[in-house]
């Protein structure tokens, strides 16, 4: 069972990794498959209530490769830990098959009771170098984890989360928050175009201050519009004739013009001189 294990695993290299050339190379030279092969005898006898001898194996383990995998973590097949230094997998900490982890991935926990206080990896999972997986959260099958990441809420199957905290970036699921902030990036992008320029990555779960700040801008600016319009029926309902010939938002006066005139100069200079430069040498 356990010599099936080595193969099974070798086999999955090459599939993850095109550096892999051929079968002793896999078997004598990646860490990471020497730490999980190390890990599947010491979790045996951590079953075998032998603990001692348990974290002792681990421990050695950790000093030859520079992966520490608690003797109680449950591994799954095809398990494959790329390059390998600095990984941490804590005791509850419970993985599924084909998952992949980069170095310095840190699956930990947030509290110091006893009792499920790490990670649950589903199948599929690829989780980027540097990430951390903090607590007793659910990720689920096929997610995928950007490198230097943290995350501390469950994330669900087939999406990849990115940044501090985690977020969801690509393949959610539908859902009213999601329809809701699809709506709210809509309207952004209306009133951007209206004022003349682009309004892309101003939606509400951009990390960027500056993005967020215009994002807020375009809303107030859309709410404005709205009420100015509901304040023009009104008023022409009443009687009155206002708003039939709203004036063209113009922003390209001679001052703008003029700086971007200036700007474009300076970058055909700057230009003329680096090559310039490159061609005396």
């Amino acid at each position: 069972m356990l010599f099936r294990g080595i193969r099974e695993d070798i086999a999955s290299v090459y599939q993850r990794d095109p550096a892999a050339r051929h079968f002793f190379e896999v078997l004598t030279n990646y860490p990471g498959l020497h730490a999980i092969w190390v890990h599947r005898i010491s979790h045996r006898l951590w079953q075998w209530r032998l603990r001692w001898l348990a974290r002792w194996i681990s421990t050695i383990s950790r000093w030859l490769t520079g992966v520490e995998i608690h003797p109680g973590a449950k591994i799954g097949r095809r398990f494959f830990i790329d390059h390998g230094m600095g990984v941490v997998i804590g005791e509850t900490a419970e993985i599924g098959d084909d998952c992949t982890l980069y170095h310095g991935v840190t699956l930990g926990g947030t509290s110091w009771k006893s009792g499920k206080r790490h990670p649950t990896l589903g199948n599929g999972v690829v989780i980027g170098a540097g990430a951390k997986v903090l607590g007793p959260l659910m990720i689920g099958e096929n997610a995928r984890i950007g490198s230097n990441s943290v995350v501390v809420r469950d994330v669900p199957d087939g999406v990849t989360v990115v940044g501090i905290p985690g977020r969801i970036v690509a393949g959610a699921k539908p859902s009213t928050e999601i329809t809701a902030r699809t709506e709210q990036d809509s309207q952004r992008e209306a009133i951007a175009k209206k004022y003349g320029f682009d309004a892309y990555a101003v939606s509400k779960d951009n990390p960027d201050p500056v993005a967020t700040s215009i994002g807020r801008m375009l809303d107030h600016m859309h709410m404005l519009d709205n009420r100015v319009v509901e304040m023009c029926k009104a008023i022409n309902r009443m009687g009155g004739d206002v708003c039939s010939d709203v004036p063209k938002i113009e922003l390209e006066h001679d001052d703008f013009v003029q700086a971007e005139q200036a700007a474009a100069k300076n970058r055909t200079k700057a230009k003329t001189e680096t090559t310039d430069e490159e061609n005396e040498k």
